[in-house]
């Protein structure tokens, strides 16, 4: 079943349950996911899927971040939203599973003693490991803890 599938079926069943929150996220989810279906002109590959999801979910969380903290209304309507989001959205890759991966490239490369200055091809072959499965800040951040 495709995700455009799954989105339908859990809206129809939050409408049936009432639950209008969960059926605006949803709905909007669909929608996302239908214009780029769309926009491709043909049927959308579960990485694909995978990155409306993602992208859905990030724009929630820069809304969290820039929504001024008064605004009680809004985090609250953010935060019920990422939670329907991240069901869609596929397993992350914790602190420890991120590092195993930068060490397995590290010692694939050569590289004892990584400088800033190979950060650059680090990241280079370390994204396409983790791209959909990892937060590229996140990622970021651990690999800064190598360098030298």
């Amino acid at each position: 079943m495709s995700k455009i599938e799954e989105v339908r079926s859990a809206m129809v069943a939050a409408m049936k349950a009432g639950d209008k929150e969960t059926k605006e996220t949803l709905s909007m989810l669909l929608a996302a996911l239908k214009n780029k279906a769309i926009d491709k002109r043909s049927d959308l590959t579960e990485e694909e899927e995978t990155q409306v999801v993602m992208k859905e979910i990030k724009q929630t969380k820069e809304t969290l971040e820039m929504t001024p903290a008064d605004r009680t209304d809004i985090i609250a309507e953010c935060e019920k939203r990422l939670a329907v989001l991240e069901q869609y959205a596929p397993k992350m890759m914790d602190e420890s599973e991120i590092k195993s991966v930068i060490e397995a490239l590290l010692s694939e490369m050569g590289l004892d003693a990584p400088t800033a200055k190979d950060k650059g091809k680090i990241m280079k072959n370390l994204m396409p490991k983790v791209k959909g499965k990892a937060d590229g800040k996140l990622v970021n951040d651990i690999l800064t803890g190598y360098l030298n």
